[in-house]
């Protein structure tokens, strides 16, 4: 009969040692592909959607309108950049050369156009009967560009959130009046979350000064 070959006695001594090394390394090696599907999960539960929430109930309510029946007003769709007619939420980098980018794994619900769109006509609706554009009826209309919205990082961990827009009021094809609007609120922590509270204020705010402003303004009541 043939004998098995035995290793020599000094191999013998380190065939433990590599056995307990290469289970440490399988080990190792099921640990790392846990962790990436945990990564994994992890950022699909990071896919957050934001919006404006309610209006802020320290931000003073557009005017309401005198006893009678409310003037016709027909609020446009907010017209946006194409960096702002998405979801994306925007961040800009004010220290570092002007550089903006957008947060991977959080947006908004809508683009912050149809956001704004949606927050004027609610609120407006306390002062004036809000139409849309399409509607056929003779009345004033308001007529909002939007040209930043974004979260602005004057520091690393200090930002702010900051919106700019111009409000037109027209008739008949005459401009009735135009006024250039810009709001900022500070963010309470340097992250999307912060970001979109700030933006959520600051939104609140513009809101609240373009119903003053129409209130200055003449509107036609309802017959």
């Amino acid at each position: 009969m043939s004998r098995t070959p035995r290793l020599p006695r000094s191999m013998q001594h380190a065939v433990p040692a590599l056995r307990a090394r290469l289970q440490a390394l399988l080990a190792a090696f099921a640990l790392g592909v846990l962790l990436t599907a945990c990564a994994g999960n992890a950022g699909s539960i990071n896919d957050v959607r934001y919006d404006l929430g309610l209006q802020s109930a320290q931000a003073a309510p557009a005017a309401a309108a005198a006893p009678g029946a409310k003037p016709l007003l027909k609020v446009l769709a907010v017209v946006a950049p194409p960096p702002l007619d998405n979801d994306g939420i925007v961040y800009r980098m004010a220290f570092d050369s002007q550089r903006t980018a957008r947060y991977a794994e959080s947006r908004w619900a809508m683009s912050p156009a149809r956001l704004l769109t949606e927050r004027l006509r609610t609120s407006l609706g306390a002062q004036a009967t809000v139409l849309s554009g399409g509607d056929a009826v003779q009345a004033p209309m308001l007529k909002v560009e939007l040209y930043e919205f974004e979260q602005v990082f004057e520091s690393p961990t200090q930002s702010s959130g900051v919106l700019s827009a111009r409000a037109t009021l027209m008739q008949g094809g005459k401009v009735l009046a135009q006024r250039s609007f810009a709001t900022r609120a500070p963010a309470s922590t340097p992250d999307a979350a912060g970001g979109v509270r700030a933006l959520q204020a600051a939104s609140d705010d513009f809101v609240n000064q373009v119903g003053a402003w129409l209130g200055g303004q003449s509107l036609a009541r309802t017959p």
